[in-house]
């Protein structure tokens, strides 16, 4: 299977190529662009292209949002033109005003700011206009590199002291980049293979969360995991914030339907940052003790 990834650099690409790295059966074209042509498309002929998620909508510049909209425009178009299966990745902040019960594939995002709705229109016309499509609605994604990664940035904020700022009041559920690719690879190998189980999906971790928590989590883990090297670090402190004043604002995905259709189960998200974790502090040590070996 043939797969063309968008936006090169982005954490969940870079995901999708170790998952890609382990497997004979999936291959990996990057773009580094968000749009792509017809053209490209009769040329490469994927089995279906992938569109990551623009992360934080909600807290971008409103220009940056409709960008990525004509790009999905952009792409759509080539893709119905070619009959060419398209998934787009999208965040869970359409949802703006979340719900007070975990949300269902079914329900539609009907957020308030123009530009978001620009892009609620996008999926409309994924849905209506191109039969083999995949929207895949994520929660926040986290991963130790590439763009929009999260959780690297986070451990390098606490490593070098600054305070960390994350909202204590609202809860929603982290999505592992790693776990999102191994779900969405293996959920393309059974509609390459006949299944025609196309539509909206959710996936995310288990266990709702504020921001708050989270990062708290993160910055007790990675202490934990250094006092055991034996150092003494001088970490970050976290700070919560609240934006809603009566009562936490809820973005919870429910992610039965692709547990029905595909077997996906979600991840942990601690399970995930715990073994992130792992990885980054044996990534550290070898080059820690080079320089402690220096003269």
């Amino acid at each position: 299977m043939r797969l063309l990834i968008l936006d090169a650099g982005h954490c969940l690409n870079l995901a999708l190529a170790r998952v890609a790295h382990r497997r004979s059966d999936t291959e990996l074209v990057i773009e580094p662009g968000l749009s792509v042509s017809a053209e490209q498309l009769r040329e490469l002929a994927p089995d279906a292209v992938i569109i990551p998620p623009l992360a934080g909508p909600m807290d971008i510049e409103p220009a940056a949002v409709i960008a990525h909209g004509e790009g999905v425009d952009v792409c759509l178009a080539a893709c119905r033109e070619t009959a060419t299966p398209l998934v787009w990745c999208v965040s869970d902040q359409l949802y703006q005003d979340g719900f007070d019960a975990p949300i269902d594939e079914h329900v539609i995002p009907a957020p308030r700011d123009e530009s978001l709705r620009r892009l609620i229109a996008i999926g409309d016309r994924i849905r209506s206009g191109h039969p083999h499509h995949l929207i895949v609605r994520l929660g926040p994604l986290f991963a130790l590199e590439g763009g929009h990664a999260w959780l690297g940035g986070l451990i390098d904020s606490l490593m070098v002291g600054d305070v960390v700022r994350a909202a204590q009041d609202v809860i929603f559920c982290p999505s592992s980049a790693d776990a999102v690719a191994m779900a969405l690879v293996g959920m393309l190998h059974q509609l390459n293979c006949g299944s025609d189980a196309w539509g909206a999906y959710h996936l995310a971790g288990t266990e709702p969360v504020s921001a708050y928590t989270f990062a708290s989590m993160v910055r007790t883990q990675l202490a934990t995991r250094l006092e055991g090297l034996g150092e003494q670090p001088r970490l970050g402190e976290v700070k919560a914030l609240k934006h809603h004043h009566d009562q936490p604002l809820r973005r919870v995905l429910n992610c039965r339907r692709v547990l029905e259709a595909f077997g996906v189960h979600q991840r942990p998200w601690r399970l995930e940052v715990g073994r992130m974790l792992d990885v980054w502090i044996q990534a550290r040590t070898p080059a820690r003790e080079e320089d402690d070996a220096r003269p």
